[in-house]
C-alpha cells in the first residue's frame, strides 16, 4: 500500500501541519511496516500525480493540511472527483464544520454562546462604531472576537472592554474575510476526540486545558511548557460521560467521519458550551488528539493505520 500523508500548504498554519505530518508519516511507519508512507509538501504537482492505478499514484491519502484548503472543502473536493481514497471527513461535512457559525446553527440547540458573525465590507458599509455598540450591548463583556474559519486559534482575542474589541476586529480580518464575536464562557475547557472504528463511533477520553497566560491562544497551543494538560479530565466522571456523549453528538449531526475534534466548556452549573469541532486537528508533541489516544491506551500509528484500511475499504 502507498500512502500519502499530505501536509504544509501556503496558510498561516503551514509549520503546524508540517510537524503533524511528520509525527502520523513516523507513526505509519512503524504500525504499517508493509507500506510505503510518503510525507507530500502540498503543491500544484500533487494533484497531478492523483491518477487511480497509475505508476506513483498513492492508495490512499491522509490530508492534514491545517486551515483552509485543507480543512474546507477545498482538497477534499479535489480528492474526491479524482476518485482517491481519503481519511477523514467528506467535503460537504467539512465545508459545514470548517465555517464556525454554520457548525454553530447545526450542533444541538442551547449549547452554543450568543455569537453574531459579519463580513468585513458591513463593518465599512454601516459604520463600525455602530455595530459594535450594538453587538456589545447584545452580547455583552466579555466577548471573543474570531475569523469565523481558521484554526490553532490564529487571530483569536479575548476582549474584557470595549475599546478591546475594535483592534481585535483588525487582527481577526487579517485571517478572512468574516468574524465572528461570542460571548466568553468561563469554565473548564476540554476537547475531545471522536474516532469511527469499524462502524462504532466513540470519544477518548477529554484533555482538560489549563493555559498559562489564562487563554488558549497559538502560543498557548505549540510552545511547550505554556499549558497544562489533563487527561482524562479532572471533573467529575458524570461530567465527563455528558462531555463524551455530546461530542459524538456533534460528530454525527455534522456528518462527520474517521476523526473529529470538538471542543467545549463545561461551566460552574456544569452546562456544556460548543465552541468549534476540527476535522483535521493537530497531531504535533503539544497537540491534544496524541494525548488522548495515549490517555485511551492507543497509539497514533495504530488509529492512523485503522483508519486508513477504513478509507480503503471505504472506497471498494
Amino acid at each position: 500500500m502507498r500512502i500519502a500523508v499530505l501536509s504544509g500548504g501556503l496558510n498561516a498554519e503551514r509549520d503546524v501541519s508540517l510537524r503533524s505530518g511528520r509525527r502520523v508519516a513516523e507513526a505509519l511507519r512503524e504500525s504499517m511496516s508493509n507500506a510505503e508512507v510518503v510525507e507530500v509538501d502540498l503543491h500544484g504537482a500533487f494533484l497531478d500525480s492523483l491518477i487511480p492505478a497509475g505508476p506513483d499514484s498513492y492508495d490512499v491519502v491522509i490530508p492534514l493540511i491545517h486551515g483552509a484548503i485543507g480543512e474546507d472543502a477545498t482538497l477534499r473536493s479535489m480528492l474526491e472527483l479524482k476518485g482517491i481514497p481519503y481519511v477523514g471527513s467528506s467535503a460537504a461535512s467539512a465545508a459545514r464544520s470548517f465555517d464556525k457559525g454554520i457548525a454553530a446553527g447545526l450542533v444541538p440547540q442551547g449549547h452554543v454562546p450568543k455569537f453574531v458573525a459579519f463580513p468585513q465590507s458591513f463593518f465599512r458599509e454601516m459604520g463600525a462604531p455602530r455595530i459594535l455598540e450594538s453587538v456589545i450591548a447584545g452580547i455583552g463583556l466579555p466577548l471573543v472576537v474570531k475569523p469565523i474559519s481558521g484554526g490553532s486559534a490564529l487571530g483569536v482575542r479575548l476582549c474584557t472592554t470595549a475599546d478591546h474589541v475594535a483592534p481585535a476586529l483588525v487582527d481577526a480580518f487579517g485571517y478572512g474575510d468574516r468574524v465572528m464575536l461570542q460571548r466568553a464562557v468561563s469554565g473548564t475547557e476540554l476537547a475531545v476526540t471522536v474516532i469511527e472504528n469499524g462502524g462504532q463511533v466513540h470519544a477518548l477520553p477529554p484533555v482538560e486545558i489549563v493555559p498559562v497566560s489564562g487563554v488558549y491562544d497559538f502560543d498557548a497551543r505549540y510552545t511547550a511548557g505554556a499549558t497544562e494538560f489533563f487527561v482524562p479530565s479532572r471533573r467529575d466522571a458524570q461530567t465527563i460521560e455528558r462531555v463524551c456523549a455530546y461530542a459524538v453528538t456533534v460528530h454525527q449531526s455534522l456528518g462527520l467521519r474517521d476523526i473529529s475534534r470538538t471542543d467545549v466548556i463545561v461551566d460552574s452549573g456544569g452546562t456544556i458550551w460548543f465552541l468549534e469541532v476540527n476535522v483535521s486537528p493537530g497531531m504535533t508533541e503539544t497537540s491534544l488528539v496524541p494525548q488522548a489516544i495515549e490517555a485511551a491506551g492507543l497509539t497514533v500509528g495504530a488509529v492512523f493505520a485503522g483508519l486508513v484500511t477504513q478509507a480503503v475499504d471505504r472506497s471498494n
